[in-house]
């Protein structure tokens, strides 16, 4: 069985680290640059960097923070906020990403996802999408969780990966920061609609959560959390040595 990631997310608005609940009533946590350091060290396998006001704000993201947050890391670093043409690609892979993140951009103009992935490899390109139902049906929603496309969010995400997204991530907004486990049924029809990796994200409240995550859904490559990470109710260390007790294979943590 593949390793499993376990990914902190760090949500930045105006430079620093926030967490909501359902995207809205967004709380000031830390500095991003310390708390990815902290991350890097305390085994996390990749880190997430999300400007989540950027594209409803219509600038460009902070690159100095990006910059000095890459610097200090030694594990593989994901980027987002407002990425809407390769030139943004090119921007935040210079600043020391190793994959970018594209979301409302690519729902403006999906040929960026084929071009990105062109010019720099379907690896390097990632397929976020903020998922929420209405009326019982899963509709993508842009600027960050905002507006609401009135796009099926699964063909949504199975055309990003023909376009050349070479992994997804599934942010339920139904779920986030609630703390009552991963939208399990919203990722199943994710894991059964593409093949590339599937990053899962929005709902996790303890140990468990994760473990449950990959039981059931076995073809999940990652979960993605926040809060329960940035407030210390879930430890990375302690998170790992669980999913080894449950045969979940996991990359250790190395010890000083």
């Amino acid at each position: 069985m593949i390793t499993k990631r376990i990914i902190p997310c760090l949500d930045v608005r105006n430079g620093r680290v926030v967490k909501g609940v359902r995207f809205l009533n967004n709380r000031d946590v830390a500095s991003p640059v310390e708390l990815a350091e902290y991350y890097s060290s305390a085994g996390a396998d990749e880190l997430v960097f999300y400007d989540i006001t950027a594209s409803a704000e219509g600038r460009s993201l902070f690159t100095d923070i990006l910059t000095e947050t890459a610097r200090r890391v030694f594990i593989p670093l994901t980027v987002g906020g407002a990425i809407n043409a390769v030139s943004d690609f090119d921007r935040v892979l210079k600043c020391g990403a190793d994959k970018v993140s594209v979301n409302s951009g690519a729902i403006r103009n999906p040929s960026v996802i084929e071009e990105a992935a062109r010019r720099y490899g379907s690896q390097c390109v990632v397929l976020s999408a903020d998922v929420k139902r209405v009326n019982g049906v899963f509709h993508v929603f842009s600027k960050g969780g905002r507006e609401d496309t009135g796009m099926e969010a699964i063909e949504w995400i199975r055309s990003g990966a023909e376009r050349g997204a070479g992994e997804i991530v599934v942010n339920s907004m139904d779920t986030d920061g609630v703390k009552k486990g991963f939208d399990l049924e919203l990722l199943k029809a994710v894991t059964d609609a593409v093949s590339v990796p599937v990053i899962a994200s929005g709902g996790a409240g303890c140990i468990g959560d994760f473990i449950t995550l990959f039981q059931t859904l076995p073809k999940v490559d990652a979960g993605l959390a926040a809060s329960i990470f940035h407030y210390g109710e879930v430890k990375i260390e302690d998170l790992k040595e669980a999913m080894a007790r449950e045969g979940i294979p996991a990359r250790r943590i190395r010890r000083e």
